[in-house]
């Protein structure tokens, strides 16, 4: 019924398409992995179940929250309605101080305590992240 060129043609075609739909899926998948969420504390007071993925959580340094030891340093972030505290061992940037904004990337230990594996406070200090600003309902 159809000639030779037609059908390798149609299995050309069928061939590109499965690479097509394969590369994309694959692509999708491995930023899945990759893809790291913002949630304020209020949004991690209201989860219903934890998740051990790496998290940020952002919001602002609590006033006299913060206690530094030889090993870690111990501080509370707030969004003005809830508070979660956090665990960091490290350096900590020069902008980090009471009362400004900040954004922690880390695990959940559970509702109220976070470990945090990095600071991130790299900005001057007026400026605040546009998730930060939302969650904590600023224009």
């Amino acid at each position: 019924m159809y000639g030779r060129k037609v059908k390798l043609r149609f299995w050309f075609i069928v061939l590109i398409l499965i690479t097509l739909i394969l590369t994309t899926f694959l692509i999708l998948k491995s930023l899945e992995e990759n893809v790291i969420y913002f949630q304020s504390p209020t949004e991690i007071k209201s989860i219903a179940e934890i998740d051990k993925n790496k998290i940020r959580v952002g919001g602002m340094v609590k006033k006299n929250s913060i206690y530094i030891n030889s090993k870690e340093v111990n501080f509370i972030i707030t969004d003005f309605k809830n508070e979660i505290n956090v665990i960091y061992s490290g350096a900590v940037p020069n902008l980090f101080a009471e009362g400004k904004g900040v954004v922690v990337e880390g695990f959940l230990k559970d509702r109220n305590f976070f470990s945090a594996t990095k600071i991130l406070a790299k900005h001057d200090e007026n400026y605040m992240p546009p998730e930060v600003k939302e969650a904590l309902g600023e224009k």
